[in-house]
């Protein structure tokens, strides 16, 4: 018999969802140990850390987003870590996104969905298996849901107990997230809300919950979900979990994606055409989105969904500097984001926003506006994972796109 847990708002059962039985890439490899079962039974009977009331004040707000109406930002770390979920560095991260939502605003005139990457954001997708550091081969840092940033082949063990950890972190996050909240459900002030890309299916599948009103699964790790590059394969675990949730989901689309694979990611994450249901977050290159997004554009438009288009102008375009540290260059991040709007105004669509990995303190980690050169990412250089914005050049990318 499988063991039902009540709450709140929604109902769980323990039962072995038909996702979890397909093929998965970018997943941990930590289901030998001792402890994985009861790891997954504790979060499985935990609270959810987003109501479902959240999630479709969030989804409205995209609806709007989708129909032109409004526009859309997502900013923050390229990884969190469990040490910055305290109230001040969450405080901190909320104010800048606020701060860089209100320059869209002012820019545009229309109201911002916004949303951090916070609250999850814990978990990231690899290239590769191994990455040598100081000459040692060591197993990828993927985030510490999954293992730790120390250079030590123990550390980077991969270990199911911090999927407990990543709960008790986010959980912390969307507290003080929810202190920073203003407005009421009639207006499109509810933000910021929290999104991250649902990565760890051990994680993600075991707060996903049931609405006991009306029978809608909903994932309570976050408001919105996104899948990434590497995991949106039609026939795999990521794209069948995101179609039975009734989350607003988001896809990265790179440019290997074929106008085809598009409408049918559409067609399975989207099959009711509901505004503010599927976004579509653009991740090609500054050199790749002017041959690759035309002919998606216009074949999801043929198809006829609503989605919301948004740019993440930042990982199609990541170099590696003369001393070694992965980097991105402002002005070729204003270039893929000026070309996306570009784009899709010209097939008549909306261009509603971007996707940035932005810190909330002055960093030095990209190359432009107050970081002159590659000699001076040396001053401030303190990414987990990939280079982020600082607040200055995330308001300089706005003001030069919009």
């Amino acid at each position: 018999m499988p063991q039902t847990v009540k709450l709140t708002e929604f109902t769980y059962t323990q039962t072995a969802a038909p996702w979890m039985t397909l093929p998965a890439t970018q997943q941990p490899h930590w289901h030998h140990h001792p402890d994985y079962d009861l790891i997954e039974a504790e979060l499985s009977g935990a609270l959810p850390l987003v109501a479902h009331s959240e999630i479709r004040e969030a989804k409205r707000a995209l609806g709007l987003a989708a129909l032109g109406e409004a526009r859309v930002l997502q900013l923050g770390d390229c990884a969190e870590t469990f040490s910055d979920a305290d109230p001040l560095t969450t405080s901190r991260k909320v104010r800048n996104v606020q701060r860089v939502a209100a320059r869209l605003a002012e820019r545009t005139g229309q109201e911002v969905a916004r949303f951090g990457r916070m609250a999850g954001q814990y978990a990231k997708p690899r290239s590769s298996n191994f990455e040598t550091v100081d000459g040692v081969d060591l197993p990828s840092f993927r985030g510490e849901l999954v293992n730790s940033f120390e250079n030590d082949i123990f550390a980077r063990r991969h270990d199911p107990e911090r999927m407990l950890q990543a709960y008790d972190a986010s959980a912390a996050v969307v507290r003080e997230v929810r202190a920073h909240w203003t407005g009421s459900a009639e207006e499109l002030s509810g933000g910021p809300w929290v999104a991250h890309e649902a990565l760890v299916l051990d994680y993600e599948n075991a707060l996903i919950r049931t609405d006991d009103r009306t029978g809608e699964q909903f994932l309570t790790s976050t408001h919105f979900p996104w899948i990434g590059e590497r995991t949106r394969q039609l026939d795999h675990a990521h794209v069948s979990m995101f179609a039975a949730i009734a989350n607003p989901i988001g896809v990265k689309v790179g440019p290997t994606a074929d106008p085809d694979t598009v409408v049918r990611l559409c067609q399975l994450l989207d099959p009711h055409h509901t505004p503010g249901r599927l976004t579509l977050i653009i991740r090609m290159g500054r050199e790749d989105v002017h041959i690759a997004l035309p002919p998606i554009v216009r074949a999801v438009r043929r198809a006829g969904h609503p989605v919301v288009w948004i740019s993440d102008p930042m990982h199609g375009n990541t170099v590696t500097a003369e001393s070694g540290r992965k980097t991105r260059h402002v002005a070729h991040i204003i270039e893929e984001a000026t070309a996306f709007r570009h784009i899709l105004e010209t097939e008549g669509a909306h261009a509603a926003g971007l996707h940035l990995e932005v810190a909330a303190t002055d960093v030095t980690e990209c190359v432009g506006g107050p970081v002159p050169d590659e000699k001076a990412l040396s001053e401030r250089y303190e990414t987990l994972c990939d280079p982020r914005l600082n607040p200055e050049q995330a308001l300089g990318v706005i003001d030069s796109v919009f």
